[in-house]
């Protein structure tokens, strides 16, 4: 099995912490989003996966194709690296790692974390995942028929389709039949808003008789701005913390402070007269002092004091002092 995860795009609506790191590796919960993402899918396939095939952007730089190939190999898996040198939508960028596409596998953009208890179809052709949703008019949807097959894709319906949204993970028995579908895609220029897009190549393979099932996730959890990453980071940590997994580092520092569960806490912080949580991730060598935080994601190396924060997300290596009275700040930065 293999797993293709395009990523090219930085995520504009998460600025200013994906102007040196890509939205995809934004860690939450103490792990980046992609490497959450492939884990989880390797849990709910449970079988072992043969390679990650990665899309990401010509400028993403040598220490992330590293941490990405880290990614595969924590799985027993090989890593390619492709890249995507313009953003022309989803089937482009599934495309780009054309080299990687046959046998059997799954396409998942690095984006979005779910949590899943299901089996995978495999009689099925495709298995696109989805979860019953409250406001089905913001989203793609899927129509099924009386057999629980999926019949058609319908974006943004204005009046009621399905309340099953797509959220962005495919299962392909044979990936290459894609491929085949969405070269015809992009030789015949189909496009929407001026990208190609993996629909239409979903569409083709319906119309020849392919076999298309849901697959209905428990938890989707977006991280697409701010503060739906914060707020995801919050979800997070509460599975984890049920699940039993440890998420304080045994080198943490504390010195009149006090820790209110679930919290991510990385190695070799350090927190004096603090106040931290719930639903807080601290990164790696960071220190806080004289400040209460909650619902908030510190990375790592930074500096907080003299602080009270909630719903707030700094970046690495960032120094906050909330008793300020000089400050430079860059571009998209926000004070709230």
């Amino acid at each position: 099995m293999k797993i293709i995860v395009p990523m090219a795009g930085r995520g504009s609506r998460l600025r200013p912490h994906t102007l040196t790191t890509p939205k995809p590796l934004i860690p939450i919960a103490g792990k980046p989003i992609v490497h959450r993402l492939v884990q989880d899918i390797a849990k709910v396939l449970d079988e072992d996966i043969d390679e990650v095939a990665f899309v990401i952007g010509e400028d993403f730089g040598e220490k992330i194709e590293n941490d990405l190939k880290d990614i595969a190999e924590s799985l027993g898996a090989k890593a390619s690296i492709y890249y995507q040198d313009k953003p022309l939508g989803t089937g482009h960028a599934i495309m780009c790692a054309k080299g990687s596409l046959e046998g059997p596998a799954v396409i998942a953009y690095a984006d979005t974390l779910f949590k899943a208890d299901f089996t995978l179809d495999k009689d099925a052709d495709s298995v696109i995942w989805v979860k019953q949703v409250d406001n089905p008019s913001a989203y793609g949807v899927v129509k099924l028929n009386d057999s629980k097959q999926i019949t058609e894709l319908v974006e943004k319906p204005t009046e009621f389709v399905s309340d099953l949204a797509v959220i962005g993970i495919y299962y392909f028995k044979e990936v290459a039949v894609l491929k085949e579908e969405l070269q015809k895609v992009l030789d015949n220029n189909i496009v929407h808003g001026g990208e190609y897009q993996i629909n239409d190549g979903i569409k083709a393979m319906q119309a020849n008789g392919l076999k298309f099932v849901p697959g209905k996730v428990e938890e989707w959890m977006d991280c697409g701005n701010k503060n739906v990453t914060v707020e995801t980071n919050g979800r997070m940590l509460k599975f984890l913390h049920q699940d039993g997994e440890k998420l304080i580092a045994d080198s943490v520092k504390i010195k009149d402070a006090e820790i209110t569960e679930p919290c991510f806490i990385g190695e070799n912080v350090e927190l004096i007269n603090a106040k931290i949580g719930p639903n807080v991730s601290i990164g790696n060598g960071t220190k806080i002092e004289n400040t209460t935080i909650k619902n908030s994601l510190i990375q790592s190396f930074a500096e907080v004091k003299n602080a009270n924060l909630n719903n707030a997300m700094i970046g690495n290596f960032a120094k906050f002092n909330g008793e300020f009275t000089e400050i430079s700040i860059g571009d998209y930065s926000v004070l709230e």
